[in-house]
């Protein structure tokens, strides 16, 4: 689930990306991650999904997937879960879109 935008910023582009940052040392993930974990227990989720997207940490994806699904963001928690690479949370969400895609299919014919 790769996520590509840009932003206009002062006449320029910022490109953002949902794939982890993979020229962080680990000393720099894990710094990362615990902030990040201090973040989402402070809870302030939105940051804390910020870090674990550009850390790839996949227990803190889970966990904000986890508050997502919770608030009833099911498309955003199964973005999380796929990032975590976590099938066992992503695939119930797959299967429950999967239906909802064919009904609406059958409903159309």
């Amino acid at each position: 689930m790769e996520k590509n935008t840009s932003i206009v910023n002062q006449g320029g582009f910022i490109k953002t990306t949902d794939i982890p940052v993979t020229n962080l040392t680990s000393e720099q993930k894990a710094v990362l991650n615990r902030k990040g974990n201090m973040l989402f227990n402070q809870g302030d989720i939105e940051s804390a999904k910020r870090i674990f997207i550009t850390t790839g940490y996949s227990d803190g994806l889970t966990r904000v997937g986890d508050v997502c699904l919770a608030n009833g963001k099911e498309l955003d928690a199964l973005k999380l879960y796929w990032l975590a690479h976590n099938k066992r949370k992503s695939e119930p969400l797959l299967e429950k879109l999967a239906q909802l895609i064919e009904i609406m299919i059958e409903e159309e014919v």
